[in-house]
């Protein structure tokens, strides 16, 4: 059974190559005829009726032909127009799928935005579902005005936890009332748990639930624990649903101990413990985290989509503030191509 495995390992792998070379053709079609378009209508050469004319030549060319509607060239238009003076083209452009290309357009209003979906999108691999459901989440928005606070032991073992972890998550998901308890949070997220690892990142792997680990003669259980291939560490997880409080911060560091002395193993890096809160105060956060020596953060939950009009406001208000030497961007800046 196993080399007839074999053989169907390879029929699924070279259908999804076949796949990717499709969708950079098409991709790089799509690109190509949206310059031609731009360029002609820029030279005044074309108006917009001409556009109208050429989608009808093309349906009669070829009356099978589809995707070439006055609408979609227009959209080629677009997407050429909208990525044209910026290098990330060459290297992500090529790797989402024509529909994920619509709904960054058609929802991204800053070009750091569009490059930001579009890192997360191939990153994370999602689905056009799952893209959407990004957007209302406000993902963007809240990766800017609230970037994750970890301790410095965290940053000084994993430099790249930022990016990893959020401030907040939103689980609307799991359809939770406001006075739910913690049980409720965490049979949810057993119930949920595929969508709950797409909302933590494509890297974590499920590792247990109520996981016992025993100090001395007393027995502890663990909340939920995971393990990020990425950062090659265990990822403990600390449901509480009331707001955060510092003490907390020393029973996870008191699980983190444990999971490295009698759980981990020799070739894995120290354990990251996560509080999922109800809420909490950014001051009190910061002071927690300030003298804590175990690699740890402190992240919200939210049982609904937050309202997204209101962060897009908070974050206009937010790029006023910057200084003029302060570049609004995330991660690496777009660089337009040298002339």
């Amino acid at each position: 059974m196993s080399e007839f495995e074999e053989v169907l390992h390879l029929i699924e792998s070279s259908r999804h190559h076949a796949f990717q070379a499709v969708n950079v053709a098409m991709i790089e079609l799509y690109w190509s005829i949206g310059e031609h378009i731009s360029r002609k209508i820029a030279a005044a050469e074309w108006g917009d009726g001409v556009v109208d004319q050429l989608a009808a030549f093309l349906s009669h060319s070829q009356p099978g032909l589809k995707g070439f509607s006055r609408q979609n060239l227009f959209r080629m238009r677009q997407f050429y127009e909208a990525y044209r003076d910026h290098e990330i083209v060459s290297a992500l452009l090529r790797q989402l799928s024509w529909t994920h290309h619509l709904i960054i357009l058609g929802q991204a209003k800053l070009p750091e935005e569009r490059e930001f979906y579009m890192r997360m999108a191939v990153r994370e691999k999602w689905s056009k579902r799952e893209l959407e459901r990004q957007f209302r989440a406000a993902l963007f928005e809240r990766v800017v005005l609230s970037p994750p606070k970890v301790s410095a032991a965290l940053s000084q073992t994993q430099p790249d936890a930022a990016s990893v972890f959020k401030d907040s998550y939103v689980l609307e998901f799991l359809g939770l009332p406001d006075d739910h308890s913690e049980s409720d949070l965490h049979r949810g997220l057993l119930k949920k748990l595929r969508d709950f690892i797409t909302e933590l990142g494509r890297d974590f792997c499920f590792m247990g639930s109520e996981v016992p680990l025993q100090v001395g003669k007393r027995d502890f259980a663990l909340d939920l624990l995971f393990f990020h291939r990425g950062m090659n560490c265990l990822v403990a997880l600390e449901l509480k649903i009331d707001r955060f409080e510092p003490e907390h911060l020393g029973k996870l560091g008191f699980y983190l101990e444990a999971l490295d002395r009698d759980v981990k193993k020799p070739h894995e890096n120290p354990s990251i413990g996560v509080l999922l809160c109800a809420s909490k105060d950014s001051e009190v956060v910061e002071y927690a985290l300030s003298r804590s020596l175990s690699p740890a953060l402190i992240a919200e939950y939210q049982t609904q989509l937050p309202d997204r009009a209101l962060l897009q406001r908070k974050l206009h208000e937010f790029y006023q503030q910057l200084a003029p030497s302060e570049p609004a961007t995330l991660a690496k800046p777009i660089r337009k191509k040298r002339q």
